[in-house]
């Protein structure tokens, strides 16, 4: 059996089913496609065939025709629900890791990508360019090439929509950022962190995958090495060792435990140790996020704010920035600058905490 996938982790899901099942066979990307080959007893195959399936899916048609459909989704909620204004998420899995291709240099390459069903086109991006062309802001919630690329900047230019993302910051990686920032304080210097996590939701099943791993991977060790800025403090920081894992372990559900072994110096070179163990749950870490996100988003719409919110880096491992700035991940400057924009929006004074006021 072969056809056009939507989802991401299909691939994983498959694999991990038909092993279930005591099928055999192979699964596998080809022009465009996933293409199955399973072998079993009929009754096997058949129950195979049955949970591959699923109700909420589009009939096979081309990109450019399925982002169509996603407006005509959009046009139908704005009427059945009566709602003014909408935002969109993308709280799905984590797709697998791509670069921007020449498809993604501008609104015309990439709506001729559409027409031609270019693979460099993830489904993430289908559903962004639909919000963008329908004047719906958009935030992405996961680490994979999204909104990230020119032809979508512009096209949101283009519709004065913004945007903002990507991959919410709610464990590791928000441990991370409150730590690392007090080490450089103090100018603790960092020998090495090794972090690993255990997860057994549907996140976790997708990041088993290696493709959709190297996604979230990248957006994990960036900002370790924003924070720290070792080309200004190469005695502290130059060349420390940082591996990042993740493990699906179905027992623990929706459960997750992000383990780090921190090991840094002091005065004189003397090694210490921090050990963190964060044992939470993703799906209650993650949603304040989203209905802040909603709320802000919205709000950045009504202001005439376009194009990417930096100011909402607080949200986000791999924040989204102009190509001519870095990345801020440090969270309290994140918090900050949160703080500031709604401030600078209602026309009040900044935080500054110069305390001038205590001085004669």
């Amino acid at each position: 059996m072969h056809g056009t996938v939507q989802g991401v982790g299909f691939r994983p899901f498959v694999y991990r089913l038909a092993v279930e099942l005591g099928l055999e066979g192979t699964v596998r990307n080809a022009d465009g496609l996933v293409v199955i080959d399973a072998a079993g007893t009929q009754d096997a195959v058949g129950e195979f065939v049955r949970r591959i399936d699923g109700p909420n899916k589009k009939p096979p048609a081309s990109k450019m025709e399925h982002a169509e459909m996603l407006m005509d989704d959009i046009r139908g909620f704005r009427e059945s629900t009566g709602v003014a204004r909408l935002a969109m998420i993308w709280c799905g899995s984590t797709e697998v890791y791509h670069k921007p291709a020449a498809v993604h240099q501008t609104v015309a390459d990439f709506e001729c990508g559409l027409q031609k069903n270019d693979p460099e086109i993830s489904p993430s991006q289908i559903y962004a360019y639909a919000a963008l062309k329908m004047g719906v802001p958009y935030a992405n919630g996961a680490p994979h090439l999204t909104t990230d690329t020119p032809a979508l900047l512009q096209l949101a230019r283009e519709r004065q929509v913004p945007l903002c993302g990507k991959d919410f910051k709610t464990g590791q990686t928000f441990m991370k950022t409150l730590i690392a920032p007090g080490l450089k304080s103090r100018m603790l210097g960092l020998s090495g962190w090794f972090s690993t996590n255990i997860l057994g939701n549907r996140d976790g099943e997708v990041l088993d995958d290696p493709g959709s791993f190297k996604s979230k991977e990248e957006s994990k060790l960036e900002a370790l090495e924003q924070i720290l800025q070792a080309d200004l403090y190469p005695d502290l920081y130059k060349n420390f060792y940082h591996k990042v894992r993740i493990n699906y372990y179905p027992p623990r559900g929706d459960a997750k435990e992000g383990w780090d072994n921190i090991d840094i110096f002091g005065w004189l070179g003397y090694p210490m140790q921090i050990k963190i163990d964060f044992l939470c749950r993703d799906s209650i870490l993650a949603a304040p996020l989203v209905l802040d996100l909603v709320l802000f988003m919205d709000l950045a719409q009504r202001a005439g704010m376009r194009g990417i919110q930096e100011w909402l880096s607080f949200y986000f491992k791999a924040p989204m920035h102009a190509p001519e700035l870095y990345p801020e991940h440090d969270i309290f400057i994140q918090l900050m600058k949160l703080k500031n924009t709604l401030r600078w929006m209602r026309g009040e004074d900044l935080i500054t905490h110069l305390g001038l006021e205590y001085y004669d």
